[in-house]
Parts: structure tokens; C-alpha cells; sequence
């Protein structure tokens, strides 16, 4: 009896997981799919956006180039460059401008050496590390003992829920300072603010998702782990 109402709450935790995240992808795919259709009133593109917050903060050094896929921007501390997605590079939609602003947060955060985005860059290769161990381990484990199995499995998550939230104040503040510096820059007024902040929340969700998935996971472990062990 016992046996079964645990492995009807792992089934329940992994359902609850898997319906978070894809939520979260449906939220921001339709948030982007939405904003991308709607022109920004100063008509400029993404890129336009980025060199302007960036040259007005004294990051005329860092480049801001064009990158393949769909939503793969991201900004590369390491060879200061920022790396817009077509659509965002030459869009001049709220999705692009607010995208792309984002991305200069992350240059201004650099800059400013913002501490939760410094600790995150150091334990980059302390979770690639587990995360790399982990599955050599958990491959093991499964020869030796379900145990071990799912210990390595909830360290390895542990190593990934500590990464997730010190993303998220990283996240958040970059979108906080995106949002301050189009309106500051008078790229768009009060009323695509709103519209800006809607979209950069829906990213956000994602990385909020993210984390709960994580700690779902976790649990599911935890549980099968203490029902094994019985």
C-alpha cells in the first residue's frame, strides 16, 4: 500500500514538473509571437538598440553581432560580444527591442561586476564538473546498487538547483535594468513599457520554472531513494 502511494506521488511530482516547464515554453513562445508583431514606435532594430544602450554605457568596446537560431541570444562575458538571433538582430518589433536590451543588461551587469552574475561564472565549472561525473557514477550505480543511483542523481540535481537560482537574480536584474534603460534612452514610452515588461516577464517565467522542476525532481528522487532503501 505503501509502495503504491509513493510511486503514485514520483508519477504526480514528475507530471507536475513536466507540465511547469512546457507551460513555460508555451508562455514565452506565444509572448514572443505576440510582441514580434508589434513595431516599436522609434522603428529601430534590435541591433540599433543594443549599440546605443551599450555606447551609452561606456561598452563601446563590445561588439553586437548576429547569431543562427531562434531566441539564442545571449551576451559572451568572456570575448565581450553580444549575439543576437536574426529576428532579434534586424527586427524592430517590442519582442526584439526588449530581447536585445536584456542582453545589454547582462554587459552593463559585467561591467558593473554585478556579484550573483560573478558567482555564477565561478561555479560554471564546479556543476559541469558533477554534472559530467554524475552520469559516469549513476551508470555505475545502476550495476552496483539503486541507491547510489539516485544519490548521484539528487547531487547532481542539487548542483543544478544552486546554478538555477543564482540565474535568477542575474535574470531579473537584467530585465529590471533593460527595461530603465529604454525608457531612460526614450527608445519607447510609458505605454510599450508596459508591453517591454511583458514580454521580459514571460522570459523570466521560464527560469522560475526552471527551478521548480528542479526542486520536483529532487523530491521524486528523494522519495524512490527512501522506498528502495525499505
Amino acid at each position: 500500500m505503501i509502495y503504491g502511494y509513493e510511486d503514485s506521488l514520483t508519477m504526480l511530482l514528475m507530471i507536475i514538473g513536466i507540465g511547469f516547464s512546457l507551460y513555460a515554453q508555451f508562455k514565452i513562445s506565444g509572448t514572443y509571437g505576440k510582441f514580434k508583431k508589434v513595431l516599436n514606435k522609434s522603428n529601430i532594430s534590435g541591433c540599433e538598440v543594443a549599440r546605443k544602450i551599450l555606447d551609452e554605457n561606456g561598452l563601446q568596446g563590445i561588439y553586437v553581432v548576429e547569431t543562427k537560431g531562434n531566441l539564442t541570444d545571449h551576451y559572451d562575458p568572456s570575448r565581450k560580444v553580444i549575439r543576437l538571433s536574426t529576428d532579434i538582430f534586424h527586427g524592430n518589433s517590442i519582442a526584439a527591442i526588449s530581447v536585445a536590451a536584456h542582453e545589454c543588461g547582462h554587459a552593463i551587469q559585467d561591467k558593473e561586476n554585478y556579484a550573483p552574475m560573478r558567482i555564477r561564472s565561478m561555479i560554471i565549472p564546479i556543476v559541469n564538473f558533477i554534472s559530467y561525473a554524475g552520469y559516469f557514477v549513476m551508470i555505475l550505480s545502476l550495476i552496483f546498487g539503486m541507491i547510489g543511483y539516485f544519490m548521484t542523481g539528487i547531487i547532481m540535481l542539487l548542483a543544478t538547483l544552486v546554478f538555477q537560482v543564482i540565474t535568477l537574480p542575474v535574470e531579473f536584474d537584467a530585465s529590471k535594468r533593460a527595461e530603465e534603460e529604454l525608457l531612460k534612452l526614450n527608445i519607447v514610452d510609458s505605454n510599450e513599457s508596459t508591453s517591454v515588461k511583458g514580454m521580459l516577464n514571460a522570459a523570466a517565467f521560464t527560469y522560475i520554472a526552471s527551478v521548480i522542476s528542479t526542486l520536483l525532481s529532487i523530491l521524486r528522487l528523494i522519495i524512490m531513494a527512501n522506498r528502495d532503501r525499505d
